[in-house]
């Protein structure tokens, strides 16, 4: 129990949980400290602002979309010089994020209207993962209240049997003399007299001993969990795609309407299996690591005896030599020595790291074990996806080769005692003689190296009157601008291919040999160019089953009346990015899908539905744009067999944007785009597909949105299915 201490500690004050706060983030906040991290943000960034601009409060807290981070990181998330922000001089909380100084806390039994009222426009930083988020005007109220992390804090200290301490004092709190049944608030007797004076209204409280407030708190009745939206209604169901509880107003008439939902029972059974499933294999892993620390410590005892059975046969051996051989012993015994330290300090550190690898995972174990015996569905419910989480990860850091000893014990160091006695200064361990010599730099082929798109292909080998063995290579490539080498391969083979490298850059590779002897001289530098376009046709690799590919992966068809998604082979992470779709064939019934999408976007629904894909979804009258099942922009004018759908993806400016025959669908589709994009398209059986031939491409291309590229960076190519393709490309 000791080591769950941690999980139930707030990151800010370092005191347990009081009144705790589940944050967007699912990491949690005492509601004090939560009031005292706020931070004032200008007018633009208020709930009401934004509103105004069409955005809704709940877009903005979803932190997917969120781009705001803590002041360290890139200098939003506080501000100063408005004239709304506070007279009163900020501080400095840890995390670098200007706070309000901490007020002292109210008289518990003041209304919570008589409260401090949350400022306006308020910012809170989270001081774990350093999320800044922005609250409507519900302030703190839109967070809901963890209230298993309560129960489970309220056990542990029980089970700890300390002293009930004061819950109002500013300073080391004293031991508490009396608990009001009323205010439910445990006071020392200084506080009692200050904040609970036994007239007016107070009079009639009921005050008890600690001890028994602390009994008839555990058996009174836990507040039924209460919506954050509709304050008035309890949890009555679960929200599948927002991961939370909600009541019924929330399906009818809140942003939950559209959503799918299930049973609040069904999903608390659900996912207490799936926690504890995840803990059955946590368990698995810190069983065999406290297997693995006996197998070191075992490890120790044996490396300390080999160490003294070496050492006496080595001074046995020594001694038999005479004079020059006892010069000689002590080098050896000195060599011996450092062979035993090394041996254990690598075990040593083994087992501290695994200690403390251990000792964490046992305290997330026995939190999540409390957890698991909460009986509030809504209040599990609320925190058990970020539980699961944590388990499977702790679960992968007990990964191969973990629980794998880093040192043998044994001590190898033969010592040859054959010579005769003239050559008795060249005796040393067998083990300590160089099998072989250092290997001479390999040669880099260059007939065989070349680039494609943002990749680059090396191939080398060694000398041809070489004859040292060599074990392997590393090769090394510098970041493209000139900078520093870094390594890209290390193992045997003697050709690599390098993916992910910039559009339009100059990259340096080098490589150099190794053996157990050392690492030989780099090669000479070689200097690679990458595609000033980017060339790409569809991917069957990362397709759907469903999808047929022809005409060198540069026509798909598909056989399914069900929407499909296809990729392209290439990602764009920046620069500017245009292709167009040519419609072979289209018979009004369908409704394609064109745009771009996550490597990991899901294949077998429409292309947008989920919030990895960013796509516009046209028929013979409209046009929508859809991303994350978000439908906006209904637009006149869709396709017909021979149209021509245009995508501009300028990740410079991190926009993205459609055009139907030249003519731009809307304003600007998305915003805000950032990452690894690839070009993509969903499509069913009732599109027909047939390559189109190229067309010309005229001297100045015009994009949709004014801008113009040269001829040179223009290019021709099939793409896809009802497609033929024309990409221009700056990086």
């Amino acid at each position: 129990m000791d080591e769950m201490e941690e999980e139930l500690k707030c990151p800010v004050c370092g005191s347990f949980y009081r009144e705790p706060l589940i944050l967007p983030c699912s990491h949690n906040l005492c509601q004090a400290c939560a009031r005292n991290i706020l931070v004032q943000t200008p007018e633009a960034e208020s709930p009401q602002s934004r509103r105004a601009s069409g955005v809704s409060d709940y877009d903005y807290l979803d932190l997917d979309k969120m781009s705001l981070y803590s002041e360290a990181d890139s200098g939003y998330g506080s501000y100063g010089g408005f004239a709304s922000a506070p007279t009163t001089p900020c501080q400095k909380s840890p995390n670098g994020v200007r706070v309000f100084p901490p007020a002292a806390p109210p008289p518990p039994h003041l209304p919570p209207a008589a409260l401090a009222p949350v400022p306006r426009n308020a910012c809170l930083t989270c001081p774990q993962c350093h999320r800044s988020l922005i609250l409507d005007e519900r302030g703190l109220r839109g967070f809901p209240k963890n209230r298993v992390l309560e129960g489970v804090i309220d056990r542990y200290q029980q089970s700890k049997a300390a002293a009930l301490r004061c819950q109002l004092c500013e300073k080391a709190p004293k031991e508490a003399t009396v608990m009001c049944e009323q205010c439910d608030v445990f006071y020392c007797e200084p506080c009692r007299l200050r904040c609970h004076p036994p007239r007016g209204p107070l009079a009639k409280h009921r005050l008890v001993p600690p001890a028994q407030g602390r009994v008839s708190r555990r058996l009174s009745p836990r507040k039924i969990s209460t919506c954050t939206d509709h304050e008035l209604e309890n949890h009555s169901m679960y929200c599948v795609q927002c991961k939370m509880p909600v009541c019924y107003q929330c399906l009818e008439e809140g942003k939950h309407s559209s959503h799918e939902v299930k049973a609040l029972g069904a999903m608390w059974k659900l996912h207490k299996s799936q926690l504890s499933q995840a803990l059955n294999g946590l368990s698995d892993r810190a069983k065999e690591a406290k297997e693995f620390l006996v197998q070191l410590r075992n490890m120790v005892q044996q490396i300390q005896e080999n160490s003294v059975e070496f050492e006496a046969c080595l001074v046995a051996q020594c001694d038999a030599l005479i004079d020059a051989l006892n010069r000689r012993k002590a080098q050896l015994l000195s060599r011996v020595n450092k062979e035993h330290e090394h041996k254990l300090k690598v075990v040593r550190d083994q087992i501290s790291h695994c200690t403390v690898k251990l000792r964490q995972t046992t305290g997330l174990m026995e939190y999540c074990l409390e957890v698991i015996k909460e009986n509030d569905p809504s209040g599990f419910l609320q925190i058990s996806d970020a539980l699961i989480r944590r388990v499977h990860l702790t679960e992968d850091q007990w990964g191969k080769g973990t629980l794998t000893p880093r040192m043998t014990t044994d001590f190898d160091l033969n010592l040859d005692s054959a010579p005769l006695l003239q050559s008795i200064h060249q005796l040393d361990f067998v083990q300590m003689k160089a099998s072989s010599p250092v290997p001479a730099p390999p040669i880099l082929q260059l007939e065989e190296c070349c680039t494609h798109n943002n990749s680059a292909t090396l191939s080398w080998k060694q000398p041809p009157l070489s004859t040292v063995q060599v074990e392997g290579y590393i090769l090394e490539l510098d970041d493209g601008n000139g900078g520093q080498f870094r390594e890209v391969y290390v193992g045997k083979e003697t050709m690599c291919t390098v993916d992910g490298l910039h559009f339009n850059s100059t990259y340096s590779a080098r490589v150099k040999a190794f053996n157990k002897t050392g690492v030989s001289q780099y090669s000479k530098t070689l200097v690679l160019q990458t595609s000033e376009v980017a060339w790409f046709s569809f991917d069957p690799g990362s397709a759907h089953s469903d999808i047929l590919f022809s005409n060198d992966n540069l026509t798909v068809t598909c056989n399914s009346y069900d929407d499909r998604v296809v990729l392209g082979k290439t990602g764009f992470s920046k620069g500017l990015h245009y292709w167009e779709l040519s419609i072979d064939r289209y018979d009004n019934h369908p409704d394609p899908a064109f745009g771009v999408a996550r490597v990991d976007v899901l294949k077998d629904v429409m292309l947008g539905k989920d919030d990895k894909a960013w796509a516009m979804y046209v028929d013979n009258n409209r046009s929508w744009f859809m991303h994350n099942n978000s439908h906006t922009n209904r637009t006149e004018g869709g396709i017909t067999k021979g149209a021509t759908v245009g995508v501009l993806l300028d990740l410079t400016r991190r926009t993205l944007t459609f055009s139907i025959n030249e003519d731009q669908q809307g304003p600007v589709a998305f915003e805000n785009m950032e990452g690894l994009f690839f070009p993509a398209v969903s499509l069913n059986r009732n599109v027909q597909v047939c390559a189109s031939p190229e067309k010309e491409v005229s001297q100045q291309q015009h994009i949709p949105d004014g801008k113009v590229l040269p001829l040179e960076h223009c290019l021709s190519v099939h793409l896809a299915p009802f497609l033929s393709t024309r990409v221009f490309s700056t990086v």
